[in-house]
């Protein structure tokens, strides 16, 4: 009996070390992945799309916001990987889907664009040009 019993909890074992080691190959790609294209660019866009006076107070805002979502994700994920086992990481992309999305409606391309142009890429942009007045446009100079 105590055989049986024995390797029966080997089996398990083995199956479990196998699950766990892949749970940590999947979450180091996540994590290498999304370091390299998406985790950059809350560095990147408040820095890009702020004006030099206010800049520091934008970037500081997202770094505290990406920060708090992160403590948010860590609290989270060891009990939704447990509810949700490989959906945790459908759940993932899935948001990846959506800021991808997000991405290309509504950030407008900044490359090669001078910081003191920042303004008139913005107004152009079929949304944010509702909430950003063009002093290009109106023969201003932004100083």
């Amino acid at each position: 009996m105590a055989s049986i019993i024995g390797s029966q909890l080997g089996n398990g074992s083995k199956m479990a070390k196998g699950y766990a080691v892949t749970v940590l190959v999947v979450t180091l790609v996540f994590s290498a992945s999304f370091s390299w294209s998406w985790g950059a660019l809350y560095w990147t866009i408040p820095g890009e799309i702020y004006p030099v006076e206010v800049r520091s107070a934008g970037q500081g805002a997202a770094v505290a916001l990406n920060l708090g979502l992160n403590f948010l994700q860590a609290q989270f994920f060891l009990a939704m990987l447990c509810c949700f086992k490989y959906g945790t990481f459908l759940f993932y992309a899935s948001w990846l889907v959506v800021m991808t999305a997000f991405a290309v409606a509504f950030v407008p391309e900044t490359k090669g664009v001078p910081l003191e142009s920042m303004a008139h890429v913005f107004a152009r942009h079929w949304y944010w040009g509702r909430f950003v007045k063009d002093h290009q446009k109106f023969g201003e100079v932004s100083t």
